[in-house]
């Protein structure tokens, strides 16, 4: 009897009026790259780009060695998930293979890979849509919030969470006055969404 193959997992970005979204994308091979301060810039300025164009506000982030977490808040009520993805990834990936041309780097061969028609494509990101998770409530978006902040702590980067300069802890943690011009433009939701005031790091 012929074993019946499974159907491959793919995530499907799903939207419903009011949903926020907890989206994850990994370095091709989850390799640490993004521990290059200049491509850490850049992936902030594409984050704006791709938010302005795509209408997404960011209402936390942060960005590991190896991955990126955003806390996103559509403004569209069919808002373009995969377009906004898109904007960030192919913009950086596009800086970092120029990079590491111009500076002939051995690190432009193992983020190359052979494609099914012989090809060959330079690869930042690990192919796929990532990770995708939908939040409707304040306890949900709060837990959230606190995950993205609390990442570099568990990996032993920093002892406390505002101490990570690439994420949105900071801001959270002073309420709002203290943010390094360097990370993304946050927006974050209205204080009538909250019956908290500043989340504790």
């Amino acid at each position: 009897m012929k074993r019946r193959t499974r159907p491959r997992k793919t995530i499907q970005h799903f939207h419903d009026p009011g949903d926020l979204h907890e989206l994850t994308f990994s370095c091709q091979d989850r390799r640490p790259l993004l521990t290059n301060d200049a491509w850490r810039m850049a992936l902030a300025q594409f984050i704006d780009v791709s938010g302005e164009q795509f209408r997404f506000d960011l209402i936390a982030f942060v960005f590991m060695p190896e991955h990126v977490h955003l806390l996103v808040n559509p403004r569209e009520e069919e808002p373009d998930i995969p377009g906004y993805l898109a904007g960030i990834k192919q913009r950086l990936a596009t800086v970092a293979e120029a990079d590491l041309q111009a500076h002939r780097s051995p690190l432009l061969a193992r983020l190359t890979v052979r494609m099914p028609d012989g090809t060959d494509r330079f690869r930042y990101w690990l192919q796929g849509p990532g990770y995708d998770r939908n939040l409707r409530t304040q306890t949900a978006v709060r837990a959230s919030i606190d995950y993205i902040h609390t990442n570099p702590v568990k990996r032993g980067l920093v002892r406390k969470n505002r101490q990570w300069n690439w994420s949105s802890a900071r801001f959270y943690e002073t309420d709002g006055q203290e943010y390094d011009p360097r990370c993304p433009r946050l927006q974050p939701l209205p204080a009538e969404f909250w019956d908290w005031h500043i989340l504790q790091g």
